[in-house]
Order: structure tokens, then sequence, then C-alpha cells
């Protein structure tokens, strides 16, 4: 299982960073879309995105099945949401605006099988997202060792108790959020712009990440953007999500057709 999740095997290799990008529109053509793009991951958004269950539920396996890893960013740290992100065969799950690293020790609890964890095994549906040849057995042996859990940083409180987070067991991922993290700051990203505490913040999670021996990720919207995070030593970017490379591709394409060089710019975390 371990080889079959692409991301965490990318990042185990250490060779060069994980690449990745995000889904917020429902669809498992959209899935496939991204899937083959030569992305290491794709996130499911069901935070912020269009994504309900059943969205969710078709999209991870039409991403697994390009070889690509799923990861479900999930609304809110709690049990049953977990639950619904690995059931469905999710190589990972993202929480965002954790706070404390109790809440770090209860998604552990959450997505773990006992004893490290707590748990529920039944859904028939997970293991075939690694390999169609494994069975619900091997996957409860394999699945607490292969399966992701990530905790998104973009709290004041997260930061400030970064320490703590990143020595949490069985936190594999610290992932910066820029846009929310700068907001809980003080210093909200403007017109694509960080403030140099937001930049000094963002320094510190990465340090804890590797003190701690974890891996840090953070989200980014361009290719520019995450070979600058690549050059500081992260281990997992994105590049784009799909709300933002849509009409940013037409844009161009019809500022091009129209002779003009230079249209306007999408600076929003998703979009305009």
């Amino acid at each position: 299982m371990q080889e079959a999740n692409r991301l965490r095997r990318v990042m185990a290799e250490g060779k060069e960073p994980a690449m990745g990008c995000w889904q917020m529109i429902p669809g498992a053509n959209v899935s496939r879309t991204l899937a083959r793009t030569g992305v290491d991951w794709v996130l499911v958004d069901c935070e912020h995105g269009n994504i309900d269950d059943a969205a969710m539920h078709d999209a991870v396996p039409a991403i697994a099945a390009c070889g690509v890893s799923p990861i479900v960013r999930i609304p809110d740290n709690q049990g049953w949401m977990v639950k619904r992100a690995l059931d469905c065969g999710a190589h990972g799950v993202l929480v965002p605006l954790l706070y404390t690293a109790e809440g770090a020790e209860q998604l552990v609890k959450s997505a773990k099988f006992p004893p490290q964890g707590q748990r529920g095994f039944g859904s028939p549906f997970p293991h075939e997202r690694f390999d169609p040849e494994l069975n619900s057995d091997a996957y409860l042996k394999q699945a607490n060792d292969s399966i992701l859990t990530m905790v998104q940083i973009e709290t004041k409180e997260a930061l400030e108790n970064i320490d703590a987070i990143a020595s949490v067991p069985g936190i594999d991922v610290l992932f910066i959020g820029p846009f929310d993290l700068g907001n809980n700051i003080g210093h909200p990203v403007v017109a694509g712009q960080m403030h140099e505490n937001l930049h000094a913040a963002i320094a510190k999670i990465l340090k804890a990440a590797n003190v701690a021996g974890k891996k840090a990720g953070i989200f980014c919207t361009s290719g520019e953007q995450a070979k600058g995070y690549a050059d500081q030593g992260f281990h997992m970017m994105s590049v784009a999500t799909d709300m933002h490379i849509l009409p940013q591709g037409v844009i161009a394409a019809v500022n091009k057709a129209k002779g003009q060089e230079n249209g306007p710019k999408l600076t929003g975390p998703y979009g305009r």
C-alpha cells in the first residue's frame, strides 16, 4: 500500500517535491483530467469546493485509477468526516484550521485503526483505491502506515503551538494555508503580495516540520510560486486549482486573440 500511495512514495524518496493540484469543481471527468497532467496528487476540496459526499466518492476512485494520490480536505476536524474520506479510499486526509496539538491528536485517533486510533473498519471501497488486488484484510493491516494524516497550519494558535503539533505521533505533513494564515496573524495577502511577517511564519513552520522529521507542504496557485517554495525545501506544493487555471487559460487565450498581451490577473487563492 505504501508504494501505491504516490504522494507518500515521492516524499519518502526525497528526489523531488511532490507537486499537485486542487479540485473544486465536481465530476469524475474533472478528476481524471487533473490527474493526467503529471501531478503526484490531486486534492479533493470538500471544505471550500463544490464537492459533496457523493462527488467525493466519484472523484477519489477516478484520481486513484490514474496512478495519482487522491487527498481529501474535509470541512472540519470531525471523526465522521475523516471516516467518510478514508472509507471512500483517500490516500490522505487534510484537516483545515487546526489550532492545537490536541486537535492533531484527535485527527490521528480518527484516522488510524486500533490500537493507534479508533477508526471503524467495514467499508468495501478503500482497498481498491490502492491496488485492485488488495483485499480488505491487507488494507486493515497496512492502512495505518500507508495513509497520510495531514494538518493545515493557518491559524495564529497553530503557529504558536507549532512545535507541539509537529511532534504529535502519526501526523505526517504540516500543510500551510498562506491566505488564512496571513488573515489570522494580521497580515493578509493583498494583490498576491505577502508581508515579511507572513514569510517569517512560513519559515518557522518549515523549520518545525524538519526538526520533527515531518514533511512540509504549502498551498500555491502557480508553478512559479511552487518552484520558489521547492527551492526553500518544501516537500509538497500545489501548482494550480481548477477554479484558477480554467479562467486563467481562457483569459489568456482571449487576450492573445485580441492582440492584448497583458490582461487582468487572478490574485485570489481560488480565482478572482
